[in-house]
């Protein structure tokens, strides 16, 4: 292959819609770019999804003369970007309150199997990062757990059985983004910890997934201070790169940047120079995921700050992994299959947790009870708009009768009086949270139903940190996930018709 086309097998790049466009056919063409990452914004359904990957698949090896990459975030619970009638599963930190691998190994090898059948044949997952920071704004309940052995127990399993199905896996964030309270797509995090905390803790995930034989490793857009000199995130470092991944962890698979247009990257290197300095540094494929422009101009600038040494090697590990590629194993009739729908049913069941109240057995509801709850929203840049689905308001109260009130996610103070006084009309509460830890007034009108006479039920939708200190008074659920998967388990528990199984996988 010339170089050109070295080059152009490094960039992964997105498509704004569900067909390919000219923009994206002539960059193909042109700078021969070899793979591309997709969206829910490129998905109506899996039929078509299937039709647009064998267009790409057409037309990449046409131009290029070897498969692409076709990669997505297919995390399960609310990082999912292929829905309905495909199987939504939960996401990791459900799967780590099962505490059994063979759930989560169980959850990767659907999710894989699934994604192969549609023509998605890299996974951007699982997610590695040990949750131990509780205001991480973007990480949360996507980490399997807050303990690292937990944490790289479940989610090697989970990858395990991705590549069991016959998919590229993909461990993120290196070298650890759980313990930030920045969001990398809206600003540069900083984590002051030196080497040998990150092996207590961090590291500890990636170095079991990278002995049992994970294929790519994705970078986080962090600095570490402690481990560069330099002002450079670890997408950028070499000491991250080539010293502890490459050296001390001894992996020997593709490396792939997160995406180099999130604000950590443009809003202070810029997306081509940081493009040029992450490969310089030895990530392998480097992700512009929404713009077709600034990869045509990352295309050339990495041709003209490159070694034909370094475009090389790292086509050479692309290439091998490429070559393994297992295209057209699965049929479109496994997708959303009633094996695989009951299946989530059964996991969905296992994770479900009582995190604690002022007695073991949930409370009666009564015959007048008022369900709260906030609409799902997108909590995070890395979710689509349409990654929260389900209603647990109207779904409750259409189960049990009584009252339900939607309210904003950050409620104002004339919203938190009158869902109290509503309250105290009501035989119960059942009220939902999500993500209130990061949002003021949600926390506050979480920490107010203390003062309430009735039995109150909180039920955490996302991270289960919104029941911190509220078991003394209140009866906790944790779910984990706000899809309507989770939403009818509730409905289920609050029945009495399952018993919750889940066991916390982080510290409140």
């Amino acid at each position: 292959m010339d170089r050109r086309g070295m080059i152009g097998q490094r960039l992964i790049t997105g498509l704004p819609g569900y067909e390919i466009t000219d923009e994206f056919r002539q960059l193909v063409k042109e700078y021969k770019v070899g793979n591309v990452i997709l969206f829910a914004r490129n998905i109506q359904n899996p039929k078509q999804l299937k039709e647009l990957c064998n267009q790409l698949q057409e037309l990449i090896v046409a131009q290029t003369g070897l498969p692409p990459f076709i990669a997505i975030d297919q995390e399960g619970g609310n990082l999912a970007r292929l829905h309905e009638p495909a199987t939504v599963l939960p996401g990791a930190m459900g799967l780590g309150a099962t505490a059994d691998p063979a759930c989560a190994e169980r959850a990767g090898y659907i999710t894989g199997k699934e994604l192969l059948a549609c023509g998605v044949n890299m996974n951007l997952a699982p997610v590695m990062d040990v949750n131990n920071n509780p205001d991480n704004p973007v990480i949360g309940a996507r980490s399997f757990s807050s303990d690292p052995d937990h944490a790289a127990t479940m989610g090697c399993a989970w990858a395990s059985g991705l590549r069991r199905a016959g998919m590229v896996d993909c461990a993120k964030h290196f070298p650890g983004h759980g313990d930030t309270q920045v969001d990398s797509h809206l600003a540069l995090p900083v984590i002051d910890k030196d080497l040998e905390t990150l092996r207590s803790c961090e590291l500890i995930p990636f170095a079991k997934a990278i002995n049992e034989g994970i294929q790519a490793v994705m970078t986080a857009h962090i600095l570490f201070p402690e481990l560069e000199s330099e002002a450079v995130p670890a997408t950028m470092s070499r000491s991250v790169l080539q010293g502890i991944l490459r050296g001390e962890l001894g992996f020997d698979g593709l490396i792939i940047s997160d995406c180099m247009m999130m604000e950590a990257i443009s809003g202070n290197y810029g997306t081509v120079d940081g493009t040029v300095a992450a490969a310089k540094a030895g990530v392998d494929l480097m992700l512009i995921c929404h713009s077709n422009p600034l990869t045509a101009k990352a295309c050339i600038a990495l041709d003209q700050a490159l070694s034909n040494e370094e475009a090389e090697q790292s086509f050479r590990r692309i290439e091998k992994v490429k070559k393994k590629l297992k295209p057209n194993l699965y049929s479109l009739e496994c997708v959303g299959c009633s094996q695989h729908l009951e299946e989530a049913e059964r996991l969905a069941q296992q994770s479900l947790t009582f995190v604690g109240g002022p007695g073991e057995q949930l409370p009666s509801l009564g015959d007048n009870p008022l369900f709260v709850g906030c609409e799902p929203y997108r909590s995070t840049q890395a979710a689509d708009p349409s990654s929260c689905d389900g209603n647990l308001p109207f779904t409750l109260q259409a189960h049990f009768g009584g009252r339900a009130l939607e309210i904003s996610p950050d409620p104002d103070e004339e919203t938190i009086i009158r869902v109290l006084a509503h309250a105290r009309e009501h035989t119960s509460l059942v009220m939902s949270t999500f993500n209130g830890r990061q949002l003021p007034n949600q926390r506050k009108l979480i920490e107010s139903v203390k003062s309430l006479e009735i039995p109150v039920i909180l039920i955490a939708m996302r991270d289960p940190f919104d029941l911190a200190g509220m078991t003394e008074k209140c009866w906790c659920i944790a779910a984990y996930d706000y899809t309507k998967l989770s939403v009818r388990t509730i409905v289920k528990a609050l029945d009495g018709q399952i018993v919750l199984k889940g066991r916390l996988p982080v510290k409140l």
